[in-house]
């Protein structure tokens, strides 16, 4: 249901038929980055913030580590990820396939600038075993109302 969600969403912008399912899980950065056969840092991974009534989902580049102090700066509050067991009522989309595409009204996605390095990237689809593979312009034409952020850091 969570990837009929986000194909659904997609499909607004013609890019339902780039979904790609696999057979083994790509829930994790390095499970997905094995099932496509890409570095794992080009794994648009989305992590999700409770920020009260509002849930921020965070999509950034799956070496990324979301720095505390940024995101305070950003977001006025202390970092607080959803538990798992919120993700799937509050997002729509399980932990696993959290995406930013096909979300619950309450949700606002921003593009962390982790992303900029690179020309393309893979955000899951909605499911555990499923991923696109866009381009920054593309990820912000199908992310309607997103902005960029800096809310993270990279590896040294």
């Amino acid at each position: 249901m969570s990837l009929s969600r986000a194909k659904e969403h997609l499909a607004r912008y013609g890019k339902e038929d780039d979904v790609m399912e696999f057979d083994a899980s790509s829930a994790t950065v390095e499970l997905a980055a094995q099932a496509i056969g890409c570095a794992p840092e080009r794994i648009a991974k989305t992590l999700s913030f409770d920020l009260g009534e509002r849930v921020a989902l965070i999509v950034c580049a799956g070496d990324a580590k979301v720095a505390n102090a940024k995101f305070k700066a950003c977001f006025g509050t202390k970092a607080r990820m959803l538990r798992a067991d919120q993700a799937e009522e509050r997002i729509g989309h399980a932990v696993g396939g959290v995406c930013p595409f096909g979300v619950k009204d309450g949700c606002d996605v921003y593009l962390d600038e982790s992303l900029k390095r690179f020309d393309y990237v893979y955000p899951a689809a909605g499911s555990s075993n499923s991923a696109i593979r866009l381009t920054l312009d593309e990820l912000r034409e199908v992310t309607p109302g997103s902005r960029w952020v800096d809310v993270c850091k990279l590896p040294e």
